[in-house]
């Protein structure tokens, strides 16, 4: 236990940090969203192009872990759209809202950090391999069934197109792209180019782990927590628990690989669940209080999936 401590402490401390400076006014708040934008628009995207253009990208994407957690991942949508409908009541656009508060990861912000700081830098491939599907998969899954479920939808051609745009135009997917290209050629960076690379690379834990600190200032709980609670459960316990038991018991993953895409599963949810749940007006607060829950009890569950893992 004190092995895991150690690990998650640094993490959480630095969320602390970030919430505590702009809690008591040392930072402004304005500037979260700003960092917060530097760490995915440019850092990551860094760190992403380096990683697997300096991999074997090729042998990182496995199948056998990939599609685990995304059917996972598709699984808790579904569960938690059912909850919202059938035990609260929701209308079909909420319901979406709410199921896909339970299926979205934060992969970058906390994710990252948690991953390499648990299992060190032979974790990002198979990491990255998960994270360059992540926005496209599951943004789009959630835009069409959200189409489909409410009455005063737009034509699903349309939600399709806009679906593509936000993918193609997250500068994520280029990082991706980049590495992909970089690694198939065999790319070999020059010095100051590669220090580059690196120094930008190392910048992601710090202001990720700080930013998503600061931006908890903006949430808080409302009368929908109940709701949020469910999903914040689905999140942290079901979606790896489902990994585990496909990754483990079907498919027969080893242990020491498989453990990369349980632990992933288990991070909280991201900021997305709420972008989206704004940009269809459906779902906000339910939105909001997972983001401040599942970031909360996450400290505790994610102790819990590195004990089972056998870290």
């Amino acid at each position: 236990m004190l092995d895991i401590l150690a690990i998650i402490a640094p993490i959480f401390a630095l969320m602390a940090f970030g919430y505590g400076a702009v809690r008591f006014r040392l930072f402004p708040a304005e500037g979260i969203k700003a960092l917060i934008a530097f760490v995915n628009n440019f850092a990551t995207p860094c760190l992403l192009f380096y990683s697997i253009s300096s991999s074997d990208f090729r042998s990182a994407f496995n199948p056998a872990i990939i599609g685990p957690f995304y059917l996972g991942a598709i699984i808790c949508f579904v569960i938690g759209i059912g909850i919202a409908r059938k035990a609260f009541g929701n209308p079909p656009g909420e319901s979406v809202s709410v199921g896909f508060a339970g299926t979205f990861t934060n992969t970058v912000l906390i994710g990252l950090p948690i991953m390499t700081r648990a299992y060190g830098e032979g974790a990002l491939p198979v990491t990255l391999s998960i994270i360059g599907l992540h926005g496209a998969i599951l943004l789009t899954l959630g835009m069409v069934t959200m189409e489909l479920a409410r009455r005063d939808g737009q034509r699903l051609s349309r939600t399709l197109l806009v679906a593509v745009r936000r993918v193609v135009s997250n500068p994520l997917i280029w990082g991706i792209a980049a590495g992909i290209v970089g690694s198939l050629l065999n790319l070999k960076l020059i010095e100051p180019a590669e220090a580059f690379f690196v120094m930008m690379s190392q910048a992601v834990v710090p202001a990720a782990l700080f930013g998503i600190g600061g931006a908890l200032n903006e949430f808080r709980l409302s009368e929908n927590w109940r709701q949020a609670l469910v999903a914040a459960l689905i999140k942290l316990i079901v979606h790896p628990a489902i990994a585990y038991a496909l990754m483990i018991w079907v498919l027969h993953v080893p242990m020491d690989i498989a453990r990369y895409g349980i632990l992933l599963a288990a991070m909280p949810a991201g900021v997305n669940i709420y972008v989206f749940a704004t940009y269809y007006d459906r779902g906000t607060s339910v939105a909001a209080n997972t983001i401040l829950i599942a970031t909360l009890l996450s400290a505790l569950t994610i102790s819990g999936w590195l004990f089972l893992l056998n870290l």
